[in-house]
């Protein structure tokens, strides 16, 4: 679900899960384990994270999520969690190629990225839409997409279930540059190989000393979160929001 190749001291990593990426327990496992892995190896110097051409991801995986018991879900949540977690404390260079849409729980993996290129097409949308189908989104997702708006603006987008144009996500500084899809992974191998050319241990002190509110805001009990998120799914009308919403989309397949 997660393939990682090499270029030079570059590794490439991409999302392989069917049409649209969905982000289900294997994924996320897949993304933790290969963040982890990169982070001690001295020979990678950089490293890409990308989908396929046009389509990033399409989120979390509703249909997983509706069918979990309450055992599966907290490991589930562990898991993305803990790749959210992995990549944000990835030390080395890290951008991101937006190749497609990329909504909700994609959002959040493209913005544990130091820099983000995205695909300027009319489908490829990026944001937190959950107030559509009164979805809670997890406090560290929540966390993330604060830092990244800051809370005003962030509440005020999620209050109106805002998906940006990559025109608008640009504007609003959720990404660093638009192109179009042919060109998001040229671009991005670019923006990667000017930030490898800096000195290492000035690079990776430097992303430490600006980041030091993002790595607080990961370094946190991934157990507690999401046993703290599964206790509030527990409400019955919840349940059914999932469940309704996993219906609806199984009907469009």
């Amino acid at each position: 679900m997660v393939e990682v190749h090499f270029e030079n001291q570059i590794a490439v990593v991409t999302l392989k899960n069917g049409k649209v990426n969905a982000i289900n327990h294997g994924l996320s496992s897949g993304l933790r384990e290969a963040f982890e892995s990169l982070e001690n190896n001295e020979e990678i110097k950089g490293v890409i994270l990308t989908g396929q051409t046009g389509v990033f991801s399409a989120g979390l995986d509703v249909n997983e999520v509706a069918t979990m018991n309450e055992t599966e879900a907290h490991a589930y949540w562990v898991e993305y969690f803990g790749a959210i977690q992995a990549m944000v404390r990835y030390r080395r260079p890290f951008v991101c190629a937006i190749t497609g849409f990329a909504p909700a729980g994609a959002t959040i993996l493209t913005l544990c990225a130091d820099y983000r290129i995205m695909a300027e097409e009319p489908k490829h949308v990026i944001g937190m839409h959950e107030f559509k189908l009164s979805m809670l989104v997890p406090e560290l997702m929540m966390d993330l997409w604060s830092y990244t708006l800051g809370e005003q603006r962030a509440f005020q987008a999620l209050q109106n279930a805002t998906l940006f144009s990559a025109k608008e996500a640009l504007e609003a500084n959720i990404v660093q540059e638009i192109a179009p899809a042919s060109e998001v992974f040229e671009r991005a191998k670019i923006h990667l190989e000017k930030c490898i050319a800096v000195y290492s241990p000035v690079f990776i002190e430097s992303k430490r000393l600006v980041r030091k509110n993002l790595l607080k805001i990961v370094d946190r009990d991934l157990e507690k979160l999401a046993s703290d998120f599964v206790a509030f799914g527990k409400d019955p009308k919840m349940k059914k929001i999932i469940q309704d919403f996993a219906t609806q989309l199984s009907s469009k397949k």
